[in-house]
């Protein structure tokens, strides 16, 4: 962190810069006051830490900030307490990478040091300038009631590709609650990255709420420095509660390629997402950016809730998407939490992992997003494990030998000939995943379930089932897609929920695919070529180390044809 020598010094270098940027914040801001400690209380027994997801070597983790590429040099910046694993203390951690994949460790890039922000740094983003530099906006916590206003960083030394060094800028607040604007100041946080409009003004969102309404909130400026508070807010949402860390980003119409975040134009549509406090859920929607007006419109049938489409249906929160220019692609960083107790996480002394970026676009539809694991991932696959063309028939587990079951990457995919036994669909199962829960992987149907035994015991006693059901529907099959933790792990006092998403995908013309990133507590699972996304969080007492098997199953009563399996162990990520 850079010093603050002198405030004309620093004025002259933000008057360079102009500019400036922002992320979000974290899912939940329980303060454990008597568990904040200087030193981890850690096991040396470590069976749940990852080897290719990114986290420190110990404490808590929460939301990615600013992720960001800077003279080919990757940035993730992320919430952390450095002193225990449990929430406080909140600093803006540093890593840096080339390949997204392994990392390497910074000192803290942003801390509490001033008026705006002694309270606590939380979450913010990252916006890159016309002129190549890059600046930072994030939340700062002015007081022990939590009141939220939005402040300004910037690097020290443009040259420093590492960008080790961050100053803050002391006309910090840049956006602040007063009684003349109404802004609830304890729910106004987590800015997202600006974007330059035709008119040469910058503009930026803030997640707050009004009583029940969630709104993104919305800032314009000319010049970085002054910003003022639009009539109206970028768009809002009834009855969803508090909208943390929003995001919103164009994208395209014509094909996979990400696009800046300024872009606008008939080949482009926008997507407007939103975490939502209350229920610890994301949706997104996709739709149009009225330029004349400022305002975001959802297409029409957007469904705006966390019923809605969701990046991930299981343990994902506080994501953030930058625009990497280098490669033409959009990517996108998740939080994943914990599902055991506080309890075990002080005993293993750490808590949160960092999803694997995604690669993000717009399905040819045009109604959704479709995502998939950064193709740099693939440089850590070893020992190939193939199996050919099989029937599964019902009741059917194959073994998946030869490959690490802890640490592994997996891709199979199934075809369905016959399908006249299929179960008939009740219009009246509108929710996917009470569906995934009332029809887990030991309840058979024809067609389904059939999938992956994750992170399983050899005896089968516990494991993570990812697998797909087809149902008959009035005018269509139905596909869907579930992760059952529900047995995977004797130890109770873990979050065992199932999840559960419909699968956009014609099992008539299409093959089911599946992918499941394993890594030692994560599986997380990418459908129909990552139309649908399901991470898990599971702490096995038996099905870890070398004891972790995989299967593939079908456990359907007719058979269903695997088109092929590619198993692949993965190799350790070098992250610290």
């Amino acid at each position: 962190m850079a010093n603050h020598s002198s405030f004309s010094s620093l004025f002259l270098l933000f008057s360079l810069l102009l500019g400036y940027g922002v992320l979000q914040l974290q899912a939940s801001h329980h303060v454990f006051q008597h568990l904040q400690t200087t030193s981890s209380a850690s096991s040396s027994h470590q069976p749940y830490r990852t080897g290719y997801h990114f986290q420190p070597p110990k404490n808590w983790i929460n939301d990615p900030n600013g992720p960001m590429i800077y003279k080919g040099i990757y940035h993730l910046f992320y919430q952390y307490n450095p002193k225990g694993a449990v929430w406080g203390n909140i600093v803006w951690a540093h890593s840096t990478s080339t390949d997204l994949i392994n990392w390497t460790p910074h000192e803290h890039a942003i801390y509490p040091s001033e008026p705006f922000d002694q309270h606590g740094c939380w979450s913010g983003s990252a916006t890159i300038l016309p002129s190549g530099k890059p600046v930072i906006l994030y939340t700062g916590i002015i007081d022990t009631i939590n009141t939220q206003v939005q402040n300004l960083a910037v690097p020290k030394n443009l040259s420093d590709p590492f960008l080790r060094e961050w100053i803050k800028y002391h006309k910090s607040p840049l956006m602040a609650p007063t009684v003349e604007n109404q802004i609830n100041g304890s729910s106004f946080r987590d800015p997202t990255t600006a974007w330059l409009g035709h008119d040469n003004i910058w503009r930026v969102i803030i997640g707050s709420k009004h009583h029940r309404k969630g709104l993104a909130i919305l800032y314009r400026s000319r010049d970085f420095k002054k910003w003022i508070k639009a009539k109206h807010p970028l768009h809002s949402g009834k009855n969803t509660g508090m909208w943390e860390c929003p995001d919103f980003f164009p994208v395209s119409t014509t094909g996979q390629n990400g696009v800046e975040t300024s872009i606008v134009g008939p080949y482009v549509k926008h997507v407007l997402k939103a975490s939502l406090d209350d229920t610890k859920h994301e949706y997104y929607t996709v739709g149009t950016y009225n330029i004349t007006l400022d305002r975001y419109i959802p297409d029409k049938g957007s469904v705006e809730s966390d019923s809605g489409l969701r990046y991930d249906y299981g343990k994902f929160y506080a994501s953030k998407t930058f625009f990497d220019n280098e490669k033409s692609r959009r990517i996108l960083w998740g939080w994943i939490n914990e599902s055991s107790s506080v309890e075990d996480d002080i005993k293993k002394g750490w808590a949160g992992v960092q999803a694997i970026p995604r690669k993000i676009w717009l399905d040819k539809s045009g109604k959704q997003l479709v995502q998939w694991p950064v193709v740099e991932l693939e440089k850590l696959r070893v020992k190939q494990v193939k199996l050919p063309s099989k029937i599964l028939e019902g009741g059917s587990v194959i073994e998946v030998s030869g490959v690490t079951a802890v640490q592994a990457d997996v891709e199979i995919s199934f075809e369905i000939s016959d399908f006249k036994k299929a179960e008939v669909f009740d219009p009246s199962w509108t929710n996917p995943q009470h569906l995934c829960i009332q029809k887990g992987a030991s309840v058979k149907s024809a067609l389904g379930p059939f999938g992956l035994l994750a992170l399983a015991s050899k005896d089968l006693k516990e494991y993570t089932a990812v697998f797909f059901r087809i149902f008959k529907g009035k005018d269509k099959y139905v596909v869907l897609m579930c992760s059952d933790q529900s047995r995977s792990s004797l130890n109770e006092d873990n979050d065992k929920t199932t999840y559960g998403a419909f699968l956009n995908v014609d099992p008539v013309h299409e093959m089911l695919s599946l992918r499941s990133l394993i890594d030692h507590s994560i599986v997380e699972s990418f459908g129909g070529g990552g139309k649908t996304c399901i991470t898990a969080r599971v702490y096995p007492t038996l099905a870890i180390e070398k004891d972790a098997h995989l299967y593939a199953f079908n456990y359907g009563t007719e058979n269903v044809k695997m088109s092929g399996l590619s198993a692949w162990s993965m190799k350790k990520a070098h992250i610290y």
